[in-house]
């Protein structure tokens, strides 16, 4: 029986990765002087997505050379390293698209929003447990009118470790105050579903067009459980709610 859904964030409520990768893009191709593509970049964003900040960030600094072009821009933003002056200034990037209001209701996950209001409609438990930082994630969820559809919300402030490390959903779980055996995480991208495997529970991973080529080479979960059609989610829940059922 399931009595509790945790739910990530960017890539399975919203659809922020795919914000997040382009404003990566365009900060990439402004510190290296044009010499790549936005398109170039979003595809290397694919074998980061789901990473840290940091991680994200180091990665993309070392793959397009862009050490001396953002330490060139380190006094701009006051930070003391490469990988800080690029996130700095594709937070800018990325703050002028949320500045439109039409941005995130229009990249919401709509068939993920529906499991967890479905969920909530049940009486089942339900968390977000998310990468972003309290008020990135405090912002996301009232411009998706989702504020009050948790029983429990953590961020990367509450951690020490983020994803792949299962801290979040440990601390998610113990505050929803469910067994493992009766807990569902829902996912995306590889760093979240070790997360919640290193966890223990058990995992359905809704893929994006950023996550779905990883998913699916690492073979993480059987493939029931990866929904590419995302109009499927339901039958799938279903599907792994019988199997439990006859465990």
């Amino acid at each position: 029986m399931i009595r509790a859904m945790i739910f990530d964030l960017d890539g399975t409520l919203a659809q922020t990765e795919k914000l997040e990768a382009l404003s990566y893009a365009l900060a990439v191709v402004d510190l290296c002087a044009d010499q790549t593509t936005e398109a170039f970049v979003i595809d290397a964003f694919t074998d980061v997505v789901g990473r840290s900040r940091r991680g994200v960030a180091t990665s993309l600094v070392e793959r397009f050379g862009l050490v001396n072009g953002a330490q060139a821009r380190m006094a701009e933003f006051g930070v003391s390293a490469p990988w800080l002056a690029l996130v700095q200034l594709r937070l800018r990037y990325y703050s002028e698209m949320m500045a439109d209001p039409g941005v995130l209701p229009s990249n919401q996950g709509s068939h993920n929003v529906a499991l967890l209001q479905q969920a909530r409609t049940s009486r089942c438990k339900t968390a977000l447990a998310t990468m972003s930082t309290c008020a990135e994630t405090l912002g996301v969820l009232e411009a998706l009118n989702l504020m009050h559809e948790f029983d429990f919300i953590a961020t990367r402030d509450d951690v020490e470790h983020g994803k792949p490390d299962p801290e979040i959903n440990q601390l998610a779980i113990r505050e929803l105050d469910v067994p493992l055996d009766d807990c569902l995480v829902i996912e995306d991208s590889p760093s979240g579903v070790k997360a919640a495997l290193g966890t223990g529970v058990w995992c359905i991973v809704v893929t994006t067009p950023l996550t779905r080529q990883a998913i699916h080479s690492e073979r993480l979960v059987d493939e029931r459980w990866i929904v590419d059609n995302p109009t499927t989610l339901t039958v799938v829940v279903e599907q792994m709610m019988t199997e439990r059922k006859g465990d």
